[in-house]
């Protein structure tokens, strides 16, 4: 069960490393094609916009990827949920202000990955 957690917390960390890039290196390119919803013409007037909210998302993955490298069992359960939580608040603001499927892509992984964690006490 440790493993699955592991993996779960991950992937989710992986997925933000994707949005950072999206967001700060391929947003006026890769990021017309994800975010269909926001009018093109938008896509570089708000570049440097997108790019901090990218840095967040690379934030949260880095606070997932510290959560792996910690020894102790209760601090690595302790930081890998607070930083779950965080992209769970993320995506359910996401969903409610800008795109319901935000919740399924970014909340729900992070709500199966803090499932595990707390289940498995990590």
């Amino acid at each position: 069960m440790e493993i699955i957690t592991r993996i779960l917390i991950s992937l989710v960390a992986i997925e933000h490393i994707y949005i950072l890039w999206i967001e700060m290196f391929a947003w006026t390119t890769k990021g017309r094609t994800t975010f269909k919803s926001f009018p093109p013409d938008l896509f570089d007037k708000t570049k440097a916009l997108a790019a901090n909210q990218g840095l967040y998302n690379g934030f949260l993955a880095a606070g997932l990827i510290w959560s792996l490298l910690i020894n102790d069992l209760t601090w690595r359960s302790h930081v890998a949920c607070f930083f779950l939580s965080c992209v769970i608040i993320a995506g359910i603001y996401g969903a409610i202000t800008a795109q319901r499927s935000i919740f399924f892509v970014q909340a729900l992984p992070a709500i199966i990955a803090i499932a595990f964690t707390l289940l498995v006490g990590m």
